[in-house]
């Protein structure tokens, strides 16, 4: 399963959604993903990749990670998959 297949289950789970329902295209808020959501999706995929997101939850416009659309977070998650090998 690649990053992106994985990166849509977990955003798909965390939302209660079907797989087919998220598109890399998806909005987080389109998916009805609030913010504690998004907290337990980054968790979740921490966990998943054994990576460390560098994402602020307290303040998200801070954070080096773009959280805008799915698509963004896996290109980050690509990024960061990489980065440990």
């Amino acid at each position: 399963m690649s990053i992106k297949d994985r990166v849509i289950k977990i955003i798909a789970e965390q939302a209660v959604l079907e797989v087919e329902d998220v598109t890399a295209d998806s909005k987080l808020d389109d998916l009805g993903i609030d913010s504690l959501g998004l907290v337990e999706s980054i968790f979740a995929i921490e966990e998943e990749f054994d990576i460390s997101v560098p994402f602020n939850a307290n303040d998200p416009s801070e954070s080096d990670f773009d959280i805008s659309s799915v698509a963004s977070i896996i290109s980050g998650i690509e990024t960061l998959v990489k980065a440990q090998t």
